[in-house]
């Protein structure tokens, strides 16, 4: 098909945000009707959805035995700063970051915290550090996969088995969406409004035993927030793990959360979840193949995201454009795709390079990932085609 031959199939949702994503398919207010809402969350029916929540967390990852699943205030952000606040300063902290989050952990450690013996492992957009190179002696953090950037590790291959520090997984566009090697991980973070499809204000943090230990075993050094802390008089707050909550939680959250999560069990759990992923990228992956126009940012294919898949423009004549001008024609290209109701807020994350960004996360059909691809290629053919003219 010609690229300026308008593509004669439209998604059936033009909805390919990576956060808040999509809900599941066939989600409506009316799902929320049975939500708690009026009542305190510490009462016995509210306190009991919260701890199906959790429940249904561990069900549908397939957690180990031993392993805590809590929901914290603050986002993914505020449960990896409640593993930060609560966990560091016991050894040194290597910290790993190839994209904005990475990024940001990397200055609360050394700014905020300041701890001593932090070792950073940076790398450009597109790329991942030398993970040959990250001493498990120490704590270590890093994003499971780079949701502004596109780049994701590959295995859990490269953490060894004996390590001595903990592992700390930023995990929210991971979780629910790829194969987590969960023997290899000690904290692990999340929010709702990724891969669940969602809403937002609450983490989820899930400890391993030997993060539970850690916590039982150090104090901090500094004072410690609140809203932050997983220790109550010096040991694990066991009943953050059991329904009860910081401060005060949405009961629309958690409803919605519970509809999200029984959604999941109901195809399949997991695995069921996974497998909507990998169709949805393989989409991807035979679209790449053959568009004359765009390519991952991911710099090797191994690494590429299956659910925040960043775009970059490799078309020869708009690499000779200027950031101005390409900047200006990728927004070009996203409000064409709008107008046509074909696709909403699919902008690359503020701070990565220039390109498109399209979840393909498990509540996103594969039907409306291969109905998008082909007006991705007329959108921009038709945008180029329009400043050729007026250059002309």
């Amino acid at each position: 098909m010609s690229p300026f031959a308008k593509p004669a199939t439209k998604p059936v949702s033009t909805l390919f945000s990576t956060g808040p994503t999509r809900k599941r398919p066939g989600w409506s207010p009316e799902m929320l009707g049975d939500a708690a809402v009026g009542r305190s969350h510490r009462g016995p029916g509210p306190k009991s959805k919260i701890k199906e929540v959790i429940d249904l967390i561990h069900k549908v990852l397939d957690l180990p035995d031993g392993y805590r699943v809590g929901i914290v205030p603050g986002s993914d952000t505020g449960a990896v700063e409640m593993a930060m606040w609560s966990l560091l300063g016991a050894r040194g902290l290597d910290v790993l970051g190839w994209e904005a989050f990475g990024r940001m952990w990397m200055t609360d450690a050394v700014d905020q915290l300041r701890l001593d013996n932090v070792t950073t492992h940076l790398a450009e957009y597109g790329a991942l550090p030398d993970l040959s190179t990250v001493n498990f002696d120490n704590d270590v953090i890093f994003p499971w996969n780079g949701t502004s950037s596109g780049v994701r590790v590959p295995n859990g291959d490269w953490i060894p088995d004996d390590r001595t520090g903990l592992t700390i997984a930023d995990s929210t566009s991971a979780c629910f969406a790829m194969p987590m090697p969960w023997e290899k991980l000690d904290v692990v973070t999340f929010s709702f409004q990724k891969a669940l499809g969602g809403e937002g204000a609450h983490g989820v943090i899930i400890l391993s035993p030997r993060a539970v230990e850690r916590v039982n075993s150090y104090t901090p050094p500094w004072p410690m927030p609140k809203v932050l802390s997983l220790a109550k008089k010096g040991k694990l707050d066991e009943a953050l793990f059991e329904g009860a909550t910081i401060n005060t939680p949405s009961l629309l959250v958690i409803e919605d959360a519970l509809d999200a999560l029984n959604w999941a069990e109901s195809i399949g759990g997991g695995k069921a979840l996974i497998a909507r992923v990998d169709a949805s990228f393989a989409a991807m992956n035979r679209w790449i193949a053959e568009t004359p126009y765009f390519a991952y940012l991911a710099e090797d294919p191994a690494t590429a995201s299956p659910t925040s898949v960043c775009l970059r423009i490799v078309d020869d004549w708009f690499q000779a454009q200027t950031p101005e001008t390409q900047k200006k024609m990728v927004k070009d290209v996203e409000a064409l795709l709008a107008a046509e109701n074909v696709a909403e807020d699919i902008s690359c994350y503020r701070d990565a390079p220039v390109g498109l960004r399209i979840w393909c996360g498990p509540t996103v059909d594969t039907a409306d990932v291969e109905a998008l691809l082909p007006w991705l290629d007329w959108a921009y053919a038709h945008t180029r085609s329009a400043y050729q003219d007026k250059a002309a």
